[in-house]
């Protein structure tokens, strides 16, 4: 069976693709299930769904990338054609240096942003309540966090602290001349909205309303933050009264719609709303960008705000990809041993055999009043002679077909050049 980690990111697939490729927290245990019983060939799953990337970790055979494509383009929906020119596939080596560096930041449209270890801690975790997770991705999922964990803890790649909320806020105040007075409307309840409220707190703004699906999330934010608290639904129809809206709410279709902007727009009177959409699939109506004094900007559009922080981490990356690339070695290595564990074991137990069996003649002969110093040398002169039958075999059978890399072989083994 062979690794195979296959996915679309924010690189290869626009937002409109990835969005509907995306998996929602709620379904996923479902998914998984889903997966791994439809797959063809497939052991062991994990769906690794974010708004930057949808990937799927598979133990499976080597020929089963068209297994899992066929299957992803079914249930999402999407033509294999179109699937085909957007995704990538890594295997086995290749892919756990690839999610060791997705899992450190190394692979984040943020260079080193923190969150994505935590998503894909989460991911792993899913895949072992919904039983899809087996000892091979659970090594994997190992190798992966550990490395990970050294690439942030060895290396820069997380300082000048950078993150999509952070540009948000940027972006905010590229818009407006202050933002001090602004009123601000965050849609959400989860880390990022989270920290883009902590961010605005930091600007001194303190007129915010978190809105939320669930009263109760929404609140527990709105206290950390000093604002108010509201649903979704209640809030809808007072969006007039907002100059900046930030949404990441983990819905599968749009929570905020065309018309309730339609009717603020025009209780406005030409003031400008600046909005973004930090949510996959989108939380509000991508029609809305159409509407006059309205600025909404996607996930997508924060790359150019981003970027000078990022260059600053550039240097601290490579450092990190060694590691990442020592972590993928180091993950190969395990993987065969483990492949080989059996032999491992019917190996030991062979020799644990022969062990035995002369200590049991020895104490025997010791027993009936045999000179114990002669029992023990005739149990070193047995033991050697068993030992070293089958590799004596080995020799003179390697020496007489000239099989000179099984000699050197036997030699290394026995460190018999030293």
């Amino acid at each position: 069976m062979a690794i195979l980690a296959y996915g679309i990111n924010y690189r290869t697939a626009p937002i409109n693709v990835r969005e509907r490729i995306a998996f929602t927290a709620e379904e996923l245990l479902s998914d998984l299930t889903k997966a791994k019983r439809s797959i063809a060939g497939v052991r062991e799953v994990v769906i690794i769904s974010t708004c930057n990337r949808t990937e799927l970790i598979v133990s499976i055979d080597s020929e089963g990338r068209k297994a899992v494509e066929d299957w992803l383009c079914s249930y999402r929906t999407i033509r294999k054609e179109e699937l085909e020119q957007l995704a990538y596939a890594y295997w086995n080596q290749s892919a756990a240096e690839h999610l060791i560096k997705v899992s450190s930041g190394l692979d984040s449209q943020v260079l080193g942003e923190p969150q994505i270890l935590g998503q894909i801690k989460n991911a792993y975790e899913v895949a072992r309540l919904a039983g899809t997770l087996g000892p091979e991705l659970n090594l994997l999922s190992q190798i992966t966090i550990n490395w990970a964990k050294k690439v942030r803890s060895e290396t820069g790649i997380g300082e000048n602290p950078v993150s999509v909320a952070y540009a948000a806020v940027v972006m905010a105040q590229q818009i407006f001349s202050s933002v001090k007075n602004k009123m601000v409307l965050l849609v959400g309840a989860g880390d990022t909205i989270s920290r883009v409220g902590e961010h605005l707190r930091e600007l001194g703004i303190k007129n915010m309303v978190v809105a939320n699906r669930t009263l109760m999330h929404a609140e527990a934010l709105a206290e950390k933050l000093d604002g108010q608290a509201s649903t979704i639904d209640a809030i809808s129809g007072h969006l007039h009264n907002f100059d900046m809206i930030i949404a990441s709410t983990g819905s599968s279709s749009h929570v905020l719609g065309l018309e309730k902007f339609q009717t603020a727009a025009k209780k406005r009177k030409n003031r400008p709303v600046f909005i973004v959409d930090l949510a996959v699939p989108r939380d509000i109506d991508p029609a809305v960008d159409f509407i006059s004094n309205i600025y909404l900007y996607t996930i997508d559009d924060l790359t150019d705000i981003i970027q000078e922080n990022i260059n600053k981490r550039k240097v601290q990356a490579i450092a990190a990809n060694e590691i990442a690339a020592s972590g993928a070695s180091a993950y190969m290595q395990e993987s065969r041993m483990r492949q080989h564990t059996d032999l491992l074991k019917t190996f030991r137990n062979s020799h644990t055999s022969i062990a035995r069996e002369e200590e049991t003649k020895a104490l025997n002969s010791i027993a009936a009043g045999e000179d114990p110093s002669k029992v023990i040398s005739e149990l070193a002169h047995n033991l050697t002679n068993k030992l070293i039958h089958q590799p004596t075999v080995a020799i003179r059978d390697a020496s007489a077909s000239n099989r000179n890399d099984l000699l050197e072989f036997i030699k290394d083994l026995y460190e018999l050049d030293k």
